[in-house]
């Protein structure tokens, strides 16, 4: 399977995810501004995964590109990854229609958890498929971002039993340290041509 056919795929994916989000927003009652302020936690949780998604399908990309050739290490990786990004959705409907309820916090916090760690698995699929002289292991060097945020998902999970707009704030905060596009993958790219 060539490259571009696994992208192709995950774009779909992350296109049919954000799409089942974007349904899922009730039309307000009313035509004033103040109709939808009772749907402003749902908008703002939607937002929040929008974003994730964005990011998610961003770096994907940028690292696909790294790839030399796709094993059947990289599809499973990449359909594990694939698995986690489907249950945002879900998350996000249950946070937004729970406005700072704890469990649907900390599930989502989940979610963001498990979708970081398949993104590291996919990372290292790649690069073991290259070989210990990878472009993308020279690039990716620390992963200081990829490394800090399991934790921060980890303590924002056990926040929201305590607050969970506090635990809101701290999904907020991650999504802002990666809303920059991660460079590395782009350098991986030039390495590797």
């Amino acid at each position: 399977m060539g490259k571009g056919r696994l992208e192709a795929f995950s774009d779909g994916v992350i296109a049919i995810l954000i799409t089942i989000m974007v349904l899922e927003l009730k039309i307000p009652e009313g035509g004033s501004p103040l109709s939808l302020r009772p749907l402003l936690p749902v908008l703002l949780s939607y937002l929040l995964s929008f974003i994730y998604l964005g990011i998610y399908w961003n770096n994907h990309h940028h690292l696909l590109h790294s790839v030399q050739r796709v094993t059947s290490g990289i599809m499973w990786a990449n359909l594990h990854l694939l698995f986690w990004l489907s249950l945002v959705p879900f998350t996000t409907g249950w946070m937004g229609a729970n406005r700072h309820a704890a469990v649907p916090a900390g599930l989502y916090g989940l979610v963001l958890l498990m979708a970081g760690i398949a993104f590291f698995v996919l990372q290292r699929a790649i690069i073991r498929s290259q070989g210990r002289d990878s472009p993308l292991r020279r690039a990716v060097g620390d992963d200081w971002k990829g490394k800090l945020s399991p934790l921060v998902y980890a303590l924002a999970m056990g926040t929201a039993f305590v607050s969970a707009a506090g635990a809101e704030a701290l999904y907020a905060l991650v999504a802002l340290a990666w809303l920059v596009p991660d460079r590395r993958y782009a350098q991986a790219q030039a390495g590797g041509a």
